[in-house]
């Protein structure tokens, strides 16, 4: 028997239940005609499936199946398609309502994965495609230590959750696959575009010496689509030639076994849209501060030859350094080069200029993308709440939110604008009205 469980959002205790004891699918989505109806915005007509993988009921496990436009995620992890475990969290849409799946006692059929706990005093919330909060590796011992030691050594006494060994310096999680040199240690991410690696770089091929790294796979199926090809290839293509603090640093790209891979400097921080629903709303002068370390990435982007404009920025893709708290600006998979043809429509919605969203965006268009921003950082809500009619055209309305002041407000107003001649026209600009709002 299945059951799902509605979950109230703070104490993830559960509101409403629903039991399937024959049944192969189970469909869930906002439509009445669903097994599962969810009357919330987020969620789609009809928007994901569940189905019985196997021939009985006592040996078959379920997998989850992505119907809607605004996503589904599996433990933290965004899915089109993938096997559910006991107890996993689906959650329908970013923000959405959370379901907690379960199977009767001896149905349960572990999959291999990395576990999520979600927190019990705040929303729980995923991560974006690629997850941004990497754990920091131990101390790895002694270098010079010979390899017999090594095979003799039993990871004893091993604090909870290292990734290495204290004693011999070797992974201690097993190692899931080989890819070229590199030792695949745990599934960071999952997206539409690509799965996301912790990899262990072990002979030191990169930089002369062993290292962690991200490692980034293409997914098969988009392999079949050119544009999905151009758009990875163009990633790591333009990574390659940039060289800034506030991006992640290219490492390597390869094809192997018919798959393309991206590797990259591993960032250890969180990224802010994960940093604000577990934390909750920032200060003013702390929002300021990593939006004017954004724009000073996008001015580096936009200074370039031809000039590149990021289309995807979002505090999903902003991750914070922990070392010393400075914004890194991840995921150049959409970048457009200036120049080159126009009519793909990429963005998230709520962060994407008007003009953007008709395929023909512009450097203003990242720019706009920042009042957004800190309406979340300040709120913890998602901007489209305060996203109104004014006047003849819809307008972001920050009036009610008492952390804006009015010169932060006529910022947010400006940078926002319908048109983006009526925008801040630089990155720099942007930047020094901000820090006038400190």
């Amino acid at each position: 028997m299945v059951t799902l469980s509605l979950l109230e959002p703070q104490a993830l205790t559960p509101q409403q239940q629903w039991n399937f004891e024959s049944e192969s699918t189970i469909r869930i989505g906002r439509s009445p005609d669903n097994d599962v109806v969810l009357n919330d915005a987020l969620v789609s007509r009809h928007h994901a499936q569940l189905q019985r993988v196997g021939n009985s009921n006592s040996n078959s496990s379920w997998q989850l199946v992505n119907q809607g436009t605004n996503g589904t995620f599996v433990d933290g992890i965004l899915v089109s398609q993938g096997l559910l475990s006991n107890d996993s969290l689906i959650q329908l849409a970013r923000g959405g309502p959370m379901l907690k799946f379960q199977l009767a006692t001896g149905q349960h059929r572990p999959q291999a994965g990395v576990s999520w706990q979600p927190q019990r005093t705040n929303p729980p919330h995923p991560p974006d495609a690629t997850e941004r909060e990497y754990p920091t590796p131990a101390p790895r011992g002694q270098q010079g230590i010979n390899s017999k030691r090594q095979e003799l050594c039993t990871h004893s006494g091993n604090p909870p959750n290292n990734l290495f060994c204290i004693h011999c310096g070797q992974p201690i999680v097993q190692v899931q696959r080989f890819i070229r040199q590199y030792q695949v240690l745990r599934t960071l991410g999952q997206g539409g575009m690509g799965t996301t690696y912790l990899a262990w770089d072990k002979v030191g091929t990169i930089n002369g010496r062993s290292q962690l790294l991200v490692l980034k796979e293409m997914n098969a199926d988009m392999a079949q689509i050119s544009k999905a090809q151009e758009l990875f290839e163009r990633e790591a293509r333009i990574l390659k030639g940039l060289h800034h603090p506030g991006i992640p640093t290219y490492y390597d790209f390869f094809v192997e076994g018919g798959k393309k891979y991206l590797a990259m400097e591993l960032i250890h921080g969180q990224d802010l849209e994960k940093r604000i629903y577990l934390r909750g709303p920032c200060t003013p002068p702390q929002a300021i501060a990593w939006m004017i370390q954004t724009c000073d990435v996008l001015d580096y982007i936009h200074q370039q030859e031809p000039p590149l404009i990021h289309r995807d920025i979002k505090p999903a893709n902003l991750l914070v350094r922990t070392v010393d708290n400075r914004v890194v600006v991840l995921d150049f998979g959409a970048v457009k080069e200036i120049g080159t043809a126009l009519g793909t429509r990429i963005g998230a919605e709520g962060y994407s200029a008007p003009e953007q969203d008709r395929g023909q965006p512009c450097t203003q268009s990242d720019l706009y993308a920042i009042g957004p921003t800190l309406i979340f950082l300040l709120t913890g809500d998602n901007p489209m709440k305060f996203y109104r009619k004014r006047g003849s055209s819809y307008r972001f309305d920050v009036e009610s939110i008492p952390t804006v002041t009015p010169q932060l407000r006529s910022a947010i107003e400006r940078v926002t604008e319908p048109k983006p001649r009526d925008r801040y026209q630089s990155a720099k600009e942007l930047s020094l009205a901000l820090a006038d709002c400190l």
